[in-house]
């Protein structure tokens, strides 16, 4: 029997004023968060990038438009479509544009390298792709050992106004005619479509096909992979827009149709599409797109649009604040700062207390659900160094770690279990995965926390030993099979230490094989080839053999320790 949630509900006492217990979750799909603040505030800005300004009746007309071509191509409801993209306008479009058209869309990271693209296109079985030309090679070496029918390829240029191409540093050769739009450099391959192709006038209104929000998936979302391989967490429609519901229902001042979040985080990420995607869709605000993080064009982005809302990773935040032109008076602006992804340290709460910004809040979510779980107080009851308490609608738990039926007492450390309507379906094509990780509807997370007797979370440590790096997650035993390739290694083991601007640096713990010499520039080459930079190890430390407990279980907490104490210069270059 798994805990009831018919118990004191403790936290419910710390909700700012206006902050309901109870939050109604409409029977809708995402895109109806599209069209209601499209009928709501059909000319208020929904999307600025570098400069230019997409209003939510055009977004809402780009969208349907960009649904018709799909149509055209064939995509049917329950079909994947792969986004690979930066944080852009077609990113956006593309998301609601396959909703429209009762698809499911799978996000990655551009950046991915060849390995890590294969594995996720082959795993969701995605028909159409929409790609950044940038990333067009990665997808052309992997597209014939996938099910990929069509590539929609576009350009961070195809929504620039002609005079900002110097703000992405756009060659001159890729101008045209100065009324002409930059587009991209599509290759003509089979089965490769231009974006714009896509965004073909159409006469008629492209309505949404019929899709059962709580049983029909509009995501997969890729996790860090804690226990090898990336999984892909099913989100429903339900899902998401419960969580949307949640995080409105949580900040009672909220101002719809005027408020401005920044959008820095990744869109591809289940925090940055909440947050930067989602949330302010239904309040109807603005979204500023940053491509990528920048210190400089991010404080650029705050002067100029004044946001009032700034979702972000601790170390965004020091690196902005750090920046020399950084004045006190950039954050005056902000409202919110939701601060999630990786643990909020006292440093960083101290320096926003003495520049006087208000509204930053740590808060602590998953993949899994869909991603927000917990927030602290807005209205000035934050605890900080918690993950603050649950969102309406939203039943936490900390249980026995062995004995998960056991709920423990406040104070007392134990596995994190959460139910609500935002916790997912499960893991694509993993239904072992999903009945290890799910139960009667309560979510294992696998974080170890503890709850005080307020209902305020701490979360203590990764049960499942995940690397938090600048907010991304890296999976140990995905890096350690990368190495184990390699003829050097004869065993390993990865893990992360404390590193004061990335939050966490990757280090590998390396024992050679007897007949072929230790090289770490050698071994970092090799993992550059197959993993995303933030993946690759900043440190090898050659060792003889590695701790291990009775069972022969790297004991990896040892190593962990031993990385803090020797610091961050330990065989860093061989």
């Amino acid at each position: 029997m798994w805990p009831s949630s018919q118990r004191s509900l403790p936290w419910r006492r710390w909700y700012q004023p206006g902050v309901p217990t109870d939050v109604s979750i409409p029977d809708i799909p995402v895109t109806r968060l599209l069209d209601d603040a499209a009928e709501r505030y059909p000319r208020r800005p929904a999307l600025i990038f570098s400069g230019r300004r997409i209003r939510y009746k055009e977004l809402r007309e780009a969208v349907d438009r960009f649904a018709d071509g799909l149509h055209r191509l064939g995509v049917q409801p329950g079909d994947r479509v792969a986004l690979i993209l930066p944080n852009c306008p077609q990113q956006v479009i593309a998301f609601y544009g396959l909703l429209r058209r009762g698809a499911i869309a799978v996000q990655h990271n551009p950046l991915y390298t060849e390995e890590e693209m294969l594995h996720q296109l082959a795993d969701c079985g995605a028909r159409v792709a929409v790609v950044l030309d940038r990333s067009y090679k990665t997808v052309q070496a992997v597209r014939s050992k996938v099910a990929l029918e069509h590539v929609v390829v576009t350009s961070l240029a195809d929504y620039l106004p002609v005079t900002s191409r110097t703000a992405l540093r756009l060659p001159l050769l890729q101008m045209q005619r100065k009324r002409e739009a930059i587009t991209a450099d599509v290759p003509d391959d089979p089965g490769v479509v231009p974006f714009r192709e896509l965004q073909r006038r159409t006469k008629k209104r492209v309505g949404q096909l019929p899709v059962e929000p709580s049983r029909q998936l509009a995501a997969i979302q890729y996790t860090g992979g804690a226990r090898g391989r990336p999984r892909g967490a099913m989100l429903t429609h339900r899902n998401l827009v419960a969580n949307a519901c949640q995080q409105h229902a949580w900040d009672v001042d909220g101002r719809p149709g005027r408020d401005v979040t920044l959008g820095v985080l990744p869109l591809f990420q289940s925090f940055g599409m909440m947050s930067c995607l989602i949330a302010p869709v239904m309040s109807a605000g603005a979204v500023v797109l940053l491509p990528r993080f920048n210190s400089d064009r991010v404080l650029k982005a705050i002067r100029r649009y004044r946001p009032t809302i700034f979702p972000g990773v601790p170390t965004l935040y020091d690196q902005v604040i750090d920046d020399p032109g950084f004045r006190p008076s950039d954050l005056r602006s902000l409202r919110v700062c939701i601060s999630g992804a990786m643990g909020l340290g006292q440093s960083t709460i101290d320096r926003f207390e003495r520049l006087g910004a208000r509204g930053l809040i740590q808060c602590y979510g998953l993949t899994e659900a869909s991603p927000a779980v917990t927030g602290n107080p807005l209205g000035g009851g934050a605890r900080n160094l918690t993950v603050g308490v649950p969102l309406p609608m939203t039943d936490v738990v900390i249980v026995d770690t062995e004995e998960p039926t056991r709920v423990l007492s406040p104070g007392e450390a134990g596995e994190l279990v959460v139910r609500g309507p935002q916790v997912f379906a499960g893991y694509w094509n993993a239904p072992l995965a999903t009945a290890q990780a799910l139960s009667k509807g309560w979510l294992r997370t696998g974080d170890i926390a503890m709850m005080d007797e307020d209902g305020f979370v701490t979360i203590l440590e990764r049960l499942r030993d995940m690397i938090k790096v600048s907010g991304f997650s890296v999976s140990p035993s995905e890096v350690e099979k990368v190495l184990r390739r390699h003829p050097a290694v004869h065993d390993c083991a990865v893990v992360g230490v404390p590193d004061k601007r990335r939050g966490e640096r990757v280090v590998a713990h390396v024992v050679e094989h007897p007949a072929y010499p230790f090289s770490a520039d050698e071994l970092r080459r090799h993992c550059e080839r197959y993993l995303s930079h933030y993946k690759v190890p900043a440190e090898f430390r050659p060792r003889t053999d590695l701790p291990r407990n009775a069972l022969g279980k790297v004991v990896r907490q040892r190593l962990r320790d031993e990385g803090a104490a020797a610091g961050p210069d330990v065989a860093r270059h061989g």
